[in-house]
């Protein structure tokens, strides 16, 4: 018999956890990613084609661009796109990415028809729909804590910093925003992100940071209690 004056400890009530939350997010967000990404691929194959036949002929061969991005955690995957830059040709003037981008090569990216080919990046799991895009390799250790939490998911074809300015914002507000979507992120989020997504390409907002071809490079977070 239990002694007088003892109490059983009160029970939480049973609910949903954070991680249970997080991990029906992740297996919706992939299947739809497996679904939007492969019907893409289908109904876009024409669109693919003709792209990838007006690159060679305006750009030359190779069709396509490949380069080691990091992924999810970090780790490397190959980042394929159509190729928008020529040649660099010193005889010929070519050599800065403002020269090597012709009007047909500006007018790829501000469509976004050079990501076409990620689609099968998606499919393949390196990628996401909705995340933090993928920048190069060797920004991996210039990347403050904060910062490199940007890799704690998969990058994305889009994401909130480039629904919010794409290359016209600062890095210190891009990575701000990336890491606000690891979060945040949530199937509503992404959604907004996607209908905010066809909105900026047909508007061709924010495609190059003012006074560059593309954007600067990123040469490392500022040092602890500086101003970005």
């Amino acid at each position: 018999m239990p002694a007088t004056g003892t109490t059983s400890p009160a029970r939480v009530p049973a609910r949903p956890t954070a991680d249970r939350q997080r991990r029906t997010y992740e297996i919706v967000a992939r299947l739809v990613d497996v679904v939007v990404s492969a019907t893409a691929l289908v109904l876009l194959a024409p669109v693919i084609g003709i792209v990838a036949v007006a690159v060679a002929v305006r750009l030359g061969r190779p069709v396509l661009f490949r380069q080691q991005r990091p992924g999810l955690h970090g780790v490397p995957f190959t980042l394929v796109k159509f190729r928008s830059m020529c040649d660099v040709d010193p005889d010929a003037g070519v050599v800065t990415d403002a020269q090597r981008l012709t009007p047909f090569a500006r007018w790829l990216r501000s469509t976004s028809l050079d990501e076409l080919p990620s689609l099968l990046t998606v499919l393949r799991g390196n990628m996401t729909l909705v995340g933090p895009r993928p920048l190069l390799v060797e920004y991996l250790p210039l990347y403050s804590a904060e910062q490199a939490r940007r890799h704690d998911v998969r990058p994305g074809l889009t994401g909130l910093a480039q629904v919010s300015g794409r290359n016209a914002l600062t890095w210190p507000e891009r990575f701000r925003l990336d890491v606000h979507y690891v979060d945040h992120r949530s199937l509503v989020l992404d959604l907004r992100i996607l209908l905010q997504t066809v909105v900026c390409v047909v508007r061709r907002t924010g495609i190059t940071e003012p006074g560059e071809a593309t954007r600067s490079k990123f040469t490392g977070a500022p040092p602890a209690g500086a101003l970005s």
